[in-house]
């Protein structure tokens, strides 16, 4: 069936509290996609940032991102004042997130409610806590303890902590301070999956369905490698031996050194994919399709020697390949999932992801290189496949087009049947509506034709990434009929 949705993150929405969130915002949003004749809501990953603040970084692969919180349903339960939540600095730019401010301020605010809530006494908070106490109990343990190191990485506490020893656990949670801690975190988390079940809920029952994101990897520093390093490719004083990343590429000159602890894989077979069957199980209560990033590390993955400051001298290694999705689907059924496969192709990885059956991605960006034979060119796409104009990780469709080079602006007029390029982001949104490709998403900033301001993403940079929020009001009903005329002009209106 023929789709299509808008790529928006969660931090991105517009709302009072610095950040996007589970806000009356994100409501009004579902009902823009819904007016607009949409079929996805597509996120980025939800889990809780760490450093660099980027989404494909997080303390824990299972836990929520606790910015995502609304505080006003806090207000309406009286576990929180409005003056409380108005007084704190959440930064003074609308348009961006400040972090930093974030990291400082919602803990102290989330004590509060945490204190005031009486929440051990609820009975759908006990069934949360005991539901998952696989990955909450460590996970609430991790960050007590980074707190109590003052944000310090775990390879840098007390070797009893750090390797995780029992007695030292038990006799860290019996302190009444990191006791209490302990408590606001599962607070918090209970919060977070409550209030994301109600969005969702709403999304579906609207008819929009919410394609998530999971990045392959975890961060070193969380709470996974922490409480299991057996899962991962560790020396024996608990130092990852290699850390991914991928070659050089169109992003980066040195590649991208990601810096995450590489699997195991010998052991995650020899368990029958245990943890993997499990996380994809978790994803998929979150969300109703699943896009893992880096598709192609199933196959072969890159291999970074530890202590490198870039990614040029890594090796590629064999992954698990099909054998860790047919262990999937024997658990967990047929799931629909899309393959993010960008960069270098070779023959195994499009034979791997041929055999899961499952869709790829193709970037419009990168079609208009004066090469017939690109496989980005929509004349060499099949059904099978989501056609983006860019992702998180692209600069807009205005931005890029202004930055390419002349030859390719040229041929990319050419192709489209265009003159000026005024519109260019609308012009490159009616190519991938037209295409034969089954599913279409677009970023919304291609949708408000904004430049390369509201890029989320600079792979390989720090410092002014995952921070651009939409400003409040320009999902407008005008915009919604203009983006469902187009949809049903290319026949992905909802049924």
């Amino acid at each position: 069936m023929r789709a299509s949705g808008i790529l928006l993150p969660v931090f991105s929405l517009p709302s009072k509290y610095g950040i996007g969130c589970f806000s009356q915002e994100a409501y009004d949003f579902v009902d823009f996609l819904a007016e607009a004749g949409q079929t996805y809501w597509q996120v980025l990953p939800m889990g809780p940032t760490s450093y660099g603040d980027s989404p494909y970084q997080s303390f824990s692969t299972f836990a929520g991102n606790q910015y995502f919180v609304d505080l006003d349903t806090l207000i309406e339960k009286g576990w929180l004042t409005r003056k409380e939540a108005d007084k704190v600095d959440w930064g003074t730019d609308p348009a961006r997130i400040d972090y930093e401010k974030l990291y400082k301020n919602r803990q102290k605010i989330f004590l509060k409610a945490y204190h005031r809530s009486k929440i051990e006494e609820d009975k759908d908070y006990r069934s949360f806590v005991k539901e998952n106490a696989f990955w909450l109990e460590d996970y609430a343990l991790f960050r007590a303890i980074k707190d109590s190191y003052h944000g310090k990485s775990f390879m840098e506490w007390d070797d009893a902590l750090r390797l995780h020893k029992k007695s030292a656990l038990k006799q860290f949670a019996q302190d009444p301070k990191n006791a209490d801690q302990m408590g606001c975190c599962k607070f918090v988390q209970y919060l977070f999956y409550a209030q994301w079940k109600a969005l969702k809920q709403y999304a579906n029952e609207k008819g929009i369905r919410i394609v998530g994101d999971i990045p392959i990897y975890v961060a070193f520093d969380s709470a996974d490698t922490w409480s299991e390093p057996k899962l991962f490719q560790l020396d024996s004083k608990g130092f990852p031996t290699g850390v991914a990343g991928c070659p050089p590429d169109y992003f980066a000159k040195t590649g991208q050194l990601w810096g995450n602890p590489l699997y195991d894989w010998d052991y995650h077979k020899k368990t029958g994919y245990e943890w993997w069957i499990r996380r994809m199980d978790h994803c998929f209560r979150l969300y109703d399709v699943l896009r893992i990033d880096h598709f192609r590390g199933f196959d072969e993955y890159y291999n970074v020697p530890y202590g490198d400051k870039t990614a040029e001298f890594g090796h590629w290694e064999k992954g698990p390949g099909y054998d860790l999705f047919a262990a999937m689907k024997k658990k967990l059924g047929d799931r629909q999932i899309i393959a993010e496969d960008l960069g270098f192709m070779t023959p195994s990885v499009r034979k791997l992801v041929k055999k899961t059956g499952y869709p790829n991605m193709k970037i419009l960006e990168f079609a208009f290189d004066s090469n017939e034979d690109n496989d980005y060119l929509p004349q060499n796409f099949d059904r099978n496949c989501v056609v983006y104009t860019g992702t998180h990780d692209n600069d807009t469709a205005v931005g890029w087009f202004t930055q390419l080079q002349k030859k390719d602006q040229a041929f990319a007029k050419k192709y489209m049947n265009i003159k000026s390029g005024k519109h260019i982001a609308w012009d490159l949104i009616r190519l991938g509506m037209a295409s034969v490709a089954d599913t279409t998403i677009i970023p919304m900033q291609d949708y408000l034709e904004l430049d390369n301001s509201a890029r989320i993403n600079v792979p390989s940079t720090l410092g002014n990434n995952w921070n651009w929020r939409m400003k409040a009001g320009v999902y407008t009903k005008a915009l919604a009929e203009r983006i469902r005329d187009l949809t049903e002009t290319y026949g992905r209106g909802r049924k």
